[in-house]
C-alpha cells in the first residue's frame, strides 16, 4: 500500500525531508474606516498576497527515509541552492505534492513566489543536520500603463497596456506517474494532442533522464501550460 506524504520542490528542487508543517496565510488588504454617526465599515478590496512559512530538516547524511530525486546531496548544496533563489531576484515555482494510500490526492499547491527570509539554525542534539525556516510570498505579474494626451478639440486619448497578467498563461499543473503512463498518454490527456509530448518531456528532462520513453510510476512531472 502507497503511504501518505508529502513532496516539497522549490523551483526543481525536491526537499529531501518534506516538513512537518506548513502554513499559508491568506491576506487581504481590506480596509475598516469610521464614519461620522455610523461607526466603522469595511471597505473591501482585492485578496493580498499570501504568506508561506515552514521549517524542514536538512540532512548532513543520507538517511533511509530522506529522498533524493538525483542522488544523495548534503546540506552544503541546498545552503546554496537556497541563496541563489534569493540572491537572482526571481519569482520561482513552489509545489506541495500531497499523496495518499491508493494514489488518493486531495489538493496541491502549485504557486509562483519569492524567497523572503530563511533562517538556519544548529543544535547539537541534531548532530550535524540543519534546521532552515523558510518564508515565502505569492509573486504576480505586473505592466504598467502608457498614456498619450493630445491636447486641442480632441478629447485626450489614452492607450492602456494591458497588465502582464491579462494574458498571462495559467500555472503549470503537476501530474503523478501511474503504470502504463506514457507521454504521448499523458500529453493527449492534458493537450489533447499526443504528439505535444516533448512539451512535457523539455520540461522535466531532470526527472525523466535522457530517454523519454523510460517514466516510472511516482515520478512527479510538471506540466507546463500551452
Amino acid at each position: 500500500m502507497a503511504k501518505s506524504g508529502y513532496d516539497f520542490y522549490l523551483k526543481k528542487c525536491l526537499l529531501p525531508v518534506p516538513p512537518s508543517q506548513l502554513t499559508t496565510k491568506i491576506n487581504n488588504d481590506n480596509k475598516t474606516v469610521t464614519l461620522i454617526d455610523q461607526g466603522e465599515i469595511n471597505i473591501l478590496k482585492k485578496a493580498g498576497l499570501t504568506d508561506i512559512e515552514f521549517e524542514c530538516m536538512i540532512p548532513q547524511v543520507k538517511y533511509p527515509f530522506a529522498v533524493y530525486k538525483s542522488g544523495f546531496r548534503d546540506a552544503a548544496y541546498y545552503l546554496s541552492y537556497f541563496e541563489s533563489l534569493k540572491l537572482k531576484r526571481k519569482p520561482f515555482q513552489f509545489i506541495v505534492c500531497r499523496k495518499h494510500p491508493g494514489r488518493f490526492h486531495s489538493f496541491d499547491t502549485n504557486m509562483k513566489v519569492s524567497m523572503e527570509d530563511y533562517k538556519i539554525t544548529e543544535d547539537a542534539k541534531n548532530g550535524f543536520d540543519l534546521t532552515v525556516k523558510i518564508q515565502l510570498k505569492q509573486w504576480r505579474e505586473y505592466g504598467t500603463k502608457e498614456v498619450d494626451v493630445t491636447f486641442g478639440e480632441e478629447k485626450p486619448k489614452v492607450n492602456e497596456t494591458p497588465r502582464d497578467t491579462d494574458n498571462a498563461p495559467p500555472p503549470p499543473q503537476t501530474y503523478t506517474v501511474v503504470k502504463g503512463d506514457c507521454l504521448w498518454k499523458i500529453a493527449k490527456m492534458y493537450y489533447g494532442d499526443g504528439s505535444k509530448y516533448p512539451v512535457i518531456y523539455n520540461a522535466n528532462r531532470d526527472v525523466i533522464g535522457g530517454n523519454p520513453n523510460l517514466i516510472y510510476p511516482g515520478q512527479v512531472l510538471t506540466i507546463p501550460a500551452i
